[in-house]
């Protein structure tokens, strides 16, 4: 083995996770289209489908975006009347989100998407649980080194 073997793209677990999530998430741009939706709104839109209301922050948390990113997103989504921003009560620093009547009318129109990407996915039931656990146990622990 030759001391450059590690810089070969071949051998980057990096690589393929970046390629499938790109490729993935080209998958998605026709069915959001429909919804004028872009990947990252709509998966905001699945946390506050879930939530129904929380502040920017934890947000941030459940997406892995700082403020930065999350901000100018936000706003789009509040153009569009799918959430509603406002500081909260107890601490003005503290902004709030929360779904609209038009954001979880949003909801019905996205029901379908999850069964249409999984045909784009060739994984049996237990190998895609397997991937997701594999990838969640990458992802806490490379966020907790920061």
């Amino acid at each position: 083995m030759d001391k450059y073997d590690c810089l070969k793209l071949e051998n980057q677990i990096c690589f393929p996770l970046y390629a499938v999530a790109k490729e993935t998430t080209r998958k998605y741009k026709p069915y959001l289209e429909k919804l004028d939706l872009t990947y990252t709104q709509y998966i905001c839109m699945m946390v506050m489908w879930e939530h129904k209301q929380m502040n920017v922050k934890t947000l941030g948390k459940h997406l892995y975006l700082d403020s930065g990113t999350l901000t100018p997103l936000l706003k789009k989504l509040e153009d569009k009347g799918y959430i509603r921003r406002d500081r909260s009560k107890d601490d003005e620093r503290n902004l709030n989100v929360e779904i609209t009547p038009l954001g979880e009318e949003l909801r019905d129109k996205a029901l379908n998407i999850p069964m249409e990407m999984g045909k784009c996915v060739a994984l049996t039931k237990e190998e895609t649980e397997f991937l997701y656990k594999i990838l969640y146990k990458m992802l806490g622990t490379i966020s907790q080194e920061e």
